[in-house]
């Protein structure tokens, strides 16, 4: 998320939420999601449709203009100087449904995608009305574009939902520093809970920061929650983003919509502990290669499913709930030593609290590799471990974020030194090197805090015994001085009839 706001963001929210109502939260993002989609292909169009008309050749109302310049097509009922001259109508909400489907019906990649719920009864035409007259700048002509007002308005949107709902959202400093271990450059990127798509988002801004072209990399993804993965077809074509997320909505275990896919980077973040997952229908899944996940807890389906499409070179980096690193139910511990042993494992992270929305449970980050002989040293029979609880700042009561520049890059850095050999030194309280031996002797367990030890305090070079009597001279002057207070009060509560 753009750490630097455009001014009405806030505004925007305000507004946006008091439109709500008595609609749940869980529908109601899409409600203005969708609007400020609507509002940003109608500005590119418009700006298109204004450049043909200059041209002077006729071409304005012809589809192939728009869509050679990857810009979509918007019948005249859904343009947004259309939609806002009727804002005021009680029919508001129709209208903008049937400029949905008029969408759709001239934009195949949007077939299925766009909301089209605008005229039910609970939701105040009025404040719908008054919303749309709210969206007067622009967010999709080219200077917009430059500027990613749009990305930053439906981030922050994103954000604002994920603080009541999170279950779609992954806090961007995570995806950050997800993105940042794996350096997605050039390849297949696969998410296989992609939710609405911010690992694609970053992934792309990534290679885009590191001289690379937008289609340096592919995007595939697949998502269980149909207005989820509507919502994430929308956010991928805001920024232009030409990703595979299969047909439609599905399982990723009981129906895997990329079954012969082999990933360069794998980015993701499974729910965690989900219990109903399906294991009586999978028995003889030929990606439990490690062992059968329990019934009841699907973190080691995830895992597995993970591994399953990874190329020969593959990286996967994904979030995934403490438990997982030391449960010591058999199948689990079963799985995770034998994922050890086949030398997967590159990195384990354990993150701050509060990093999430709405999840309380603390969580870490994997890192998996099929190659660990990659960046010019053999790492086989090491896991890198690194303890960042303490890290982040709270940026209100409840939420913690970590820094980029001080935090992301420092764990990103201490990795990839680690990875080539250049520049790594175990850090106390922070990282350890662990040779596979060690792991063997915890038992598999993979919690960083076993390996990386206590953080050394600097000396400060004062002889013990006269620390001592330094500090209990201290103590009894504060002992003197709480006698003192205490006598005061009683004295001033006598004074006026409260002896006690």
């Amino acid at each position: 998320m753009s750490t630097v706001n455009l001014g009405f963001e806030n505004n925007l929210w305000e507004m946006a939420d008091k439109l709500r109502g008595n609609i749940e939260a869980s529908e109601y993002k899409h409600v203005v999601l969708g609007l400020i989609f609507l509002k940003y292909i109608s500005d590119a169009f418009e700006e298109r449709y204004n450049e043909l008309v200059a041209e002077g050749e006729g071409f304005e109302e012809d589809i192939d203009a728009y869509t050679e310049v990857n810009v979509f097509y918007v019948p005249k009922e859904a343009r947004w100087d259309y939609i806002k001259a009727n804002a005021k109508q009680p029919t508001i909400g129709q209208i903008i449904d049937e400029a949905m489907i008029a969408i759709e019906k001239e934009n195949a990649s949007l077939k299925g995608v766009l909301p089209k719920n605008y005229a039910r009864p609970e939701i105040d035409k009025t404040k719908l009305g008054e919303l749309i007259d709210l969206f007067s700048f622009k967010v999709g002509d080219k200077e917009a574009r430059a500027q990613d007002v749009l990305g930053r308005v439906y981030e922050y949107f994103l954000g604002k939902f994920g603080s009541s709902e999170g279950e779609f959202y992954t806090p961007p400093s995570i995806v950050k520093l997800l993105v940042e271990m794996i350096e997605p450059y050039k390849g297949r990127v696969y998410d296989p809970c992609c939710g609405s798509g911010g690992m694609f988002v970053q992934s792309q801004r990534f290679v885009e920061e590191h001289s690379g072209r937008k289609d340096d990399i592919h995007i595939f993804g697949q998502e269980y929650t149909a207005t989820t993965w509507r919502l994430c077809k929308m956010n991928l074509a805001i920024r232009g983003i030409d990703g595979n997320l299969g047909e439609r909505d599905a399982d990723t275990f009981s129906n895997d919509l990329h079954k012969t896919l082999k990933a360069d980077y794998i980015l993701a973040n499974p729910p965690f502990n989900i219990k109903d997952w399906g294991a009586n229908r999978l028995v003889d899944d030929v990606r439990w290669k490690y062992g059968m996940p329990p019934a009841g807890n699907a973190n080691y389906a995830w895992i597995q499913h993970i591994i399953s499409k990874l190329s020969p070179n593959g990286v996967a980096g994904f979030v995934m709930a403490n438990g997982a690193m030391s449960t010591n139910t058999t199948s689990e511990a079963e799985i995770r030593k034998n994922i050890i042993e086949d030398k997967l494992v590159d990195c384990i992270i354990t993150l701050p609290p509060n990093l999430f929305y709405n999840v309380t449970i603390p969580a870490c980050l994997w890192f998996l590799t099929r190659n660990k002989k990659s960046d010019g040293r053999d790492r086989s029979n090491e896991i890198l471990f690194i303890d960042a609880r303490k890290m982040g700042t709270m940026i209100d009561r409840k939420h913690r974020e970590l820094d980029y520049e001080t935090e992301i890059k420092y764990i990103a850095d201490t990795y990839h030194r680690w990875k080539k050999g250049e520049g790594y030194e175990d850090i106390k309280g922070f990282c350890k090197s662990a040779t596979l031996d060690e792991v063997r002797s915890h038992e598999y367990i993979l919690t960083p805090g076993r390996y990386v030890g206590i953080e050394e305090k600097a000396d400060d070079g004062e002889p013990f015994d006269e620390k001592m009597t330094r500090l209990t001279g201290e103590l009894a002057e504060m002992f003197a001085k709480r006698k003192s207070l205490e006598d005061e009060i009683r004295k001033r509560l006598g004074a006026i009839g409260y002896d006690f």
